[in-house]
């Protein structure tokens, strides 16, 4: 199971890779991290900073877009209840 760290926790970590003579490698062994991790956090500060590459999204765009992904389920999921009840309701309507 993976461990889940504060954003505090990520911050500094990512402050220490990136002013550190050690590598990436080195800095997430000593603080107990995965490497890829750490990478990871640092690649997504990056972007956060506006270094990242062209279309990449920072945290808060990624944060907002699974917020409205979520959103868009639940309204698929209310349009599919009420839908259920339409054709009923043209049947009705139709005189059938």
């Amino acid at each position: 199971m993976s461990k889940r760290y504060t954003a505090e926790f990520k911050r500094d970590a990512v402050a220490l890779a990136l002013s550190s003579e050690k590598t990436v490698t080195e800095v997430a062994r000593d603080l107990g991290v995965s490497p890829e991790g750490l990478r990871g956090w640092v690649k997504q500060a990056k972007v956060d900073r506006g270094e990242g590459p062209a279309g990449a999204l920072t945290t808060a765009e990624r944060e907002e877009l699974v917020r409205l992904r979520r959103k868009v389920r639940e309204q698929e999921a209310t349009i599919e209840v009420l839908g259920k009840g339409v054709p009923r309701t043209r049947e009705f309507a139709m005189g059938s």
